[in-house]
């Protein structure tokens, strides 16, 4: 192992039987992969959750009683959108913002 947690691949002998993880995804900051980006109209929202449990990213918390986006874990898959009961969530291109 290098410094830093690096790990040295100088050519496929070098590569592990299993994959090596440099810790959890709360460590790594993975919104920066989306194109799309997940709106929440507040007027439409009714609470209900239903976004926050289908989230595969977790990047959805509640504030002030509201679901919030967490854009830096959010990587724009759309699910929330698509499960969201009320279409109180809408997703936008990312350069649009």
């Amino acid at each position: 192992m290098a410094e830093n947690n690096e790990v040295e691949l100088n050519c496929y002998e070098d590569l592990p039987d299993s994959p090596v993880t440099m810790g959890t995804s709360l460590v790594f900051k993975t919104g920066d992969w989306r194109t799309m980006r997940p709106l929440i109209d507040r007027e439409k929202c009714k609470k209900c959750g239903i976004c926050w449990k289908f989230c595969p990213d977790m990047a959805i918390r509640e504030h002030d009683d509201y679901p919030e986006i967490d854009y830096d874990y959010c990587k724009g898959c759309g699910i929330c959108a698509n499960e969201c009961p009320f279409d109180a969530i809408e997703m936008v291109e990312e350069e649009s913002l």
